[in-house]
C-alpha cells in the first residue's frame, strides 16, 4: 500500500486538469510552464516573453498515445531489468526509426513536446539560458533506450554530450547511421549495453533520460536503482511513461491497438504501467526526488500535442538526485 504522504506529493506535482483551487506555488517558475505549453520546437531556442506567436508542430492524424519503443539497454551478462519479449517486439521494426510516417510516428509527432519540457525543467535545475541556441553545453547526458537516436540527435543539438544505450544493436547501428549524417550530432556516443552494466563501469551523468522505456522492463524498481546510481549528486532525472488508469487502457491499447489500428495489438500491456504515485515512491526509494510532473494531451481536431496538468494517460516526471 502506497503511504498517503507519497499520494499527497504526487497529487502536488501534477493537478488534475480543471482543478483551479491548487495555490500557485505547487508550479515552480510559471513563466516556463507558459513557454513551454505554448512551444513545441525546441531544438530552437525559447521565445523571449514579448514572442507574440510561439511556433506549434502540426501532425495530421497521429495516434492518440505514441507507440512506446524506446527499450533499456542490454547486455546478458550482467544483471538486467530487461525484458527479452520487449525487445524482440521492437527489433522486428527498428529500421524505421527515421520514417516518420512509420511506426514510430507518434514518437516523432510527440517529440518536440518532449523536448519542450527538458529544455524548459533541465535549464532550471542547471542554471542554463533556455533562450539561446545551445544550452546544454557543458553537460553530460545519458539517453536510456534511445533506439534509432530521435531522442539524442535533438539533444546533442542543443549543445549536451549524449551517450545513447539500447538492448538492440540494429537500433544501435541505425542510430549511429543516421548521427553521421549531421556534424552536429556525429559525437554522440552509442552503446549496445545495459543502464546496469554502466553503473557497474561507475559511469555518471548529469541528466539521465528514460522516456517511454520503463512500461517495457522487467523490474520498474531494479530499472530506476539503475538509473539513479548513474546520475550525479544534485543531477537530474528524467521519466515518461504510461499511467495504469482505465482511461489509459482504453486510448492506449483498446482504441489506438485494436479499433484504429495505430498501433500492433500487443505494443503495450495495461499491467505493465506505474501511475504517477507508484513512480515517486519507487524513484524516492533510490535517493531521486520528483519535483515536477506533466502530462502529454493529444488534441485530435488541431493533431497537435501539449503539456498538460492532466497525467491521467501519458505523463512525464522531473525529478532530482539526493545525497543518500
Amino acid at each position: 500500500m502506497i503511504p498517503r504522504q507519497i499520494l499527497a506529493r504526487a497529487r502536488s506535482l501534477a493537478r488534475p486538469a480543471g482543478r483551479s483551487s491548487q495555490p500557485a506555488n505547487h508550479y515552480p517558475s510559471l513563466e516556463f510552464h507558459h513557454k513551454l505549453r505554448t512551444r513545441c520546437y525546441s531544438e530552437a531556442p525559447l521565445p523571449s516573453p514579448a514572442a507574440a506567436n510561439p511556433v506549434t508542430p502540426v501532425s495530421p492524424e497521429p495516434p492518440l498515445v505514441p507507440v512506446a519503443a524506446h527499450l533499456p539497454a542490454a547486455d546478458l551478462r550482467s544483471k538486467s531489468s530487461l525484458n527479452e519479449a520487449e525487445l524482440k517486439k521492437f527489433a522486428a521494426i527498428s529500421e524505421t526509426w527515421w520514417d516518420a510516417d512509420g511506426p514510430f510516428k507518434p514518437l516523432h509527432a510527440m517529440n518536440p513536446t518532449r523536448l519542450a519540457f527538458l529544455r524548459s525543467t533541465l535549464c532550471r535545475h542547471f542554471g542554463k539560458d533556455p533562450c539561446c541556441s545551445r544550452p546544454f553545453e557543458g553537460l553530460k547526458f545519458v539517453d536510456v533506450g534511445c533506439g534509432g537516436g530521435i531522442l539524442s540527435e535533438p539533444l546533442a543539438r542543443m549543445g549536451a554530450s549524449v551517450t545513447g544505450v539500447d538492448a538492440v544493436e540494429k537500433n544501435i547501428r541505425i542510430a549511429r547511421l543516421h548521427a553521421d549524417l549531421d556534424p552536429t550530432t556525429s559525437s554522440i556516443d552509442y552503446l549496445c549495453t545495459t543502464a546496469e552494466k554502466l553503473v557497474e563501469e561507475q559511469r555518471k551523468f548529469d541528466a539521465v533520460l528514460a522516456l517511454e522505456v520503463i512500461e517495457h522492463v522487467a523490474d520498474p524498481a531494479d530499472f530506476c536503482k539503475s538509473l539513479s546510481s548513474l546520475t550525479e549528486y544534485s543531477g537530474a532525472t528524467v521519466i515518461s511513461t504510461i499511467n495504469r488508469s482505465m482511461r489509459a487502457y482504453a486510448t492506449a491499447i483498446v482504441m489506438a491497438e485494436y479499433v484504429l489500428r495505430w498501433l500492433p495489438a500487443g505494443t503495450h500491456d495495461w499491467s505493465s504501467f506505474l501511475t504517477p504515485e507508484e513512480l515517486v515512491l519507487i524513484l524516492q526509494r533510490t535517493s531521486v526526488s520528483v519535483q515536477e510532473m506533466a502530462g502529454f494531451a493529444y488534441n485530435p481536431l488541431t493533431g497537435r500535442w501539449s503539456l498538460s496538468d492532466d497525467v491521467g494517460v501519458n505523463f512525464i516526471a522531473y525529478a532530482t538526485k539526493n545525497r543518500e
